[in-house]
C-alpha cells in the first residue's frame, strides 16, 4: 500500500472498465484521482458506453478507498472542453501528477460507413493527444504520461487483409490510432526526458471489458457466424495469446499502471509495456 502516496491522478474513460480499474487500483495504492469520462454513446460504436451513473458508481468506488475524488462529463475530443475541466479539477486538487490517457473505443463491422473511421480515430488517438496537451503544463519534474494502446492495433499493422476478421472502417481507424499512440509517446518521451518527466505506454491483449464483449466483437473471432455468442467467441479468444487464455483482466493492466505511476519506475521512459500473455511473441 501507499505506493503512489500524495500523488494527484487524471484518468479518462474512469467511469467503468480499464479506466475505471485504474482509477480504483491508484486510489488504494495512495492517490487522489480525477476522472473524466464522456458518459454517452458515439456514433457507430456497436456497443454501449458508460453512463453518468456509471461515472458516480466510479467516484463512489475511489471514495471507499479514503481518498479525493473529483469527476467531470468529458468529451476527450474537445480540447476547449478537456483543458476548462481539468483546469477547474488542479484548482480543486492543487496540482497534477500522473495522467492516464485511456478513453477508447472499438467499433468493428465490415460494412461501416467512413464516420466509424473518423470517431475511432479522433477517441482513440486524437484524445490521448488532447489530455496529454492539455495536461502538460500542469505537469513537473516526476511526473508520468501513462497512454493506453493495444497490442491487437500494432498486429494489425503487419497482419494480411482481412486475416483479422470483420473490422471494417472502425477497426481500421482503431488500429491506426493505436498504432500512432506507440509512435506520439516514444516521440514525447525524448521530449520530455531532460524535463525529467517520463512517458510510457501500455499495450494489453485482450481484457475483459464491455469493449470486448460484445457481438460485432465476438464477429471477428468467429466471422464464420452470422450471430456470435460469448460462448462461441471463447472458443477463439486463446488464439490470440501465446499463454492458453482468453484474455487479461482489468486489474492486469492496473497493475502496470501503478507501477509506471510510481516513483518505483522514476527511470523508466519511453517503455512499450506489453501485457498481452504473449500474444506479439506469438504473431
Amino acid at each position: 500500500m501507499g505506493r503512489v502516496d500524495d500523488k494527484v491522478v487524471l484518468v479518462t474513460g474512469a467511469a467503468r472498465g480499464q479506466g475505471r480499474r485504474h482509477a480504483v487500483r491508484l486510489a488504494e495504492e495512495g492517490a487522489d484521482v480525477i476522472l473524466f469520462d464522456i458518459c454517452r454513446d458515439i456514433d457507430h460504436n456497436g456497443y454501449p458506453l458508460a453512463t453518468e451513473g456509471d461515472l458516480a458508481d466510479a467516484v463512489r468506488e475511489v471514495e471507499k478507498a479514503g481518498h479525493r475524488v473529483t469527476s467531470a462529463v468529458v468529451d476527450v475530443r474537445d480540447r476547449a472542453a478537456l483543458e476548462k475541466a481539468l483546469s477547474a479539477a488542479i484548482a480543486e486538487m492543487g496540482r497534477l501528477d500522473v495522467v492516464v490517457a485511456n478513453a477508447g473505443i472499438c467499433p468493428l463491422g465490415a460494412d461501416q460507413p467512413i464516420g466509424a473511421f473518423a470517431n475511432a480515430f479522433d477517441v482513440d488517438f486524437v484524445g490521448v493527444v488532447n489530455t496529454v496537451h492539455a495536461a502538460l503544463p500542469y505537469l513537473r519534474a516526476g511526473a508520468s504520461i501513462i497512454t493506453v494502446g493495444s497490442v491487437a492495433g500494432l498486429l494489425a499493422e503487419k497482419a494480411p487483409a482481412g486475416s483479422m476478421g470483420p473490422q471494417g472502417a472502425g477497426g481500421a481507424g482503431y488500429n491506426l490510432a493505436k498504432q500512432f499512440i506507440d509512435r506520439y509517446t516514444m516521440a514525447l518521451a525524448t521530449q520530455l526526458a531532460p524535463l525529467s518527466i517520463r512517458a510510457n505506454v501500455i499495450h494489453p491483449t485482450n481484457v475483459n471489458t464491455d469493449m470486448l464483449h460484445n457481438e460485432p466483437m465476438y464477429k471477428m473471432f468467429r466471422p464464420d457466424l452470422e450471430h456470435p455468442t460469448k460462448d462461441d467467441a471463447m472458443l477463439s479468444f486463446p488464439l490470440m495469446q501465446g499463454m492458453p487464455i482468453p484474455y487479461v483482466e482489468p486489474e492486469d493492466v492496473s497493475h502496470a499502471v501503478c507501477y509506471l505511476a510510481s516513483d518505483e519506475s522514476r527511470y523508466v521512459t519511453g517503455v512499450q509495456l506489453k501485457v498481452d500473455a504473449g500474444a506479439a511473441l506469438k504473431f
